[in-house]
């Protein structure tokens, strides 16, 4: 059996990519792919106990990153490889580029030791497709500002999320060959197109 793929959405708090997500999925299943939609983090029953802590307390930096790389490792081995093994696409809502662009752009942690944990928890194994959702920062607040009740992430400083959007765009920059930027201020219609053209060259 040919093994899956694997897509994740990333992108700044409010720059629409959750809000793709669902088309992406059905446009993967109308063509006969057997679909898994998950996040992070989360993604299995210990995931997402550690996203409710770390969503809403406050810790250590460095603890920060390491519950999310914990909570990835628990991911990977139970959710996303298993998946990819049976040949099932699993597309996820953040994955590793967001540990750098959150903790290593927005709070200053050093990217040598989130390399480390990178190796140290999925060794050589990398998203095939990445949709890096890309918007002005007052764009992705307004949206912000009109939606739900915050979380900890969400609530931080533009500075933060600027620090942050810079971070993203490196990594793109980075890794070229699964990086696709999308323009996310385009409406509905114009993202689904564009999407439906990357999609259809997987």
């Amino acid at each position: 059996m040919a093994r899956g793929k694997f897509i994740t959405f990333e992108g700044i708090d409010g720059a629409g990519k959750s809000t793709h997500l669902a088309y992406v999925a059905d446009l993967l299943r109308s063509s006969g792919k057997t679909v898994i939609v998950t996040r992070e983090p989360g993604g299995t029953p210990l995931g997402e106990k550690l996203r409710e802590l770390l969503l809403h307390e406050k810790m250590h930096l460095e603890t920060e990153a390491l519950l999310m790389f914990a909570a990835r490792r628990e991911h990977l081995a139970h959710v996303i490889e298993p998946a990819l093994a049976r040949g099932e696409w699993v597309i996820s809502d953040r994955f590793t580029d967001a540990t750098f662009a959150y903790q290593g752009g927005g709070r200053k942690l050093d990217l040598i030791k989130l390399s480390a944990l990178e190796e140290w928890v999925h060794p050589g194994f990398q998203p095939d497709l990445t949709l890096l959702f890309d918007v002005p920062l007052e764009v992705a607040r307004a949206r912000l500002d009109a939606s739900r009740e915050l979380d900890k992430f969400e609530r931080e400083k533009a500075d933060f999320f600027a620090a942050t959007r810079t971070e993203y765009l490196r990594r793109a920059e980075q890794f070229p060959e699964r990086f696709r930027v999308i323009d996310s201020t385009g409406t509905f219609a114009d993202v689904h197109a564009e999407l439906g053209q990357i999609i259809a060259c997987i």
